[in-house]
């Protein structure tokens, strides 16, 4: 091959080189919706729930009157255990919940009481 010729080729194959992409990078987009528990959940009557950093309370939506407060640990993804004292009855339990979707808790009392929170927001 000629030397013009083989320069050629190289500038060519060079130049198609610096043409071709390099693979794009997808970024992940934060989403809106918080995971696990954390956040706050509202029950049928109104009665807000909210859990943050382990630690969770109970208050009312109209006066926002502290009703039960406690701690909380995530046993898993799913499934949540609260230790709570109630305020109201002046006695602690053991409420444990299950996430069965991302907006809906389904929770049983150590008494065996069984109760939905929604997510709230």
């Amino acid at each position: 091959m000629k030397p013009f010729a083989t320069l050629t080729l190289l500038a060519t194959a060079a130049l198609l080189a610096s043409c071709q992409s390099s693979p794009r990078q997808i970024r992940e987009v934060p989403s809106n919706r918080t995971s696990g528990v954390e956040g706050s959940w509202v029950d049928p009557n109104g009665i807000v729930s909210t859990f943050a950093g382990g630690t969770f309370s109970t208050r009312t939506t109209d006066t926002n009157q502290l009703l039960a407060s406690g701690t909380y640990v995530n046993v898993n993804p799913t499934l949540v255990e609260i230790n709570m004292t109630s305020l109201v009855r002046n006695t602690q339990s053991r409420v444990n919940c299950a996430l069965a979707t991302p907006t809906q808790l389904n929770c049983t009392t150590d008494s065996g009481a069984q109760f939905s929170l929604a997510r709230r927001g």
